[in-house]
């Protein structure tokens, strides 16, 4: 498995633990409509996150053939992001706005705090040795 396939398995692995821990806050505590809100904004930056990196990968490919490269499916990603806002503002009885936009930018923190912790243990290592 290629270092990229394995950050992507990381990442869709936390944000995955992360969904589970707020359905079991929407199970088990008070805050409903905060935690729906969540899981509502985290289902989608998932689908999200696997969009991107679906991308990220043909593009890689892509340009280790010499080939020309499509974009990134950024309208694809806004118009879910979009279709997230949409609900909530239809159902606010149900869902949180604060929490779902929190649950559509979590995958960008992940991939973030992924880098910064795989970037800090590729560097201590000492090279060649």
């Amino acid at each position: 498995m290629t270092d990229y396939a394995t950050m992507a398995n990381r990442q869709r692995s936390w944000m995955l633990y992360t969904l589970a821990i707020s359905v079991a806050g929407w199970g088990f505590t008070d805050y409903e409509t905060v935690f729906a809100g969540l899981i509502l904004g985290l289902v989608i930056g998932l689908f999200n996150l696997f969009l991107l990196q679906k991308r990220v990968d043909v593009i890689g490919e892509k340009a280790a053939n010499n080939q020309t490269a499509k974009s990134f499916g950024t309208l694809s990603r806004f118009a879910a992001a979009i279709l997230v806002v949409v609900v909530i503002m239809r159902f606010p009885e149900h869902f949180n706005l604060l929490a779902g936009i929190i649950g559509l930018m979590t995958p960008y923190f992940v991939i973030m705090i992924d880098f910064i912790f795989h970037h800090k243990e590729t560097t201590t290592t000492k090279r060649g040795e």
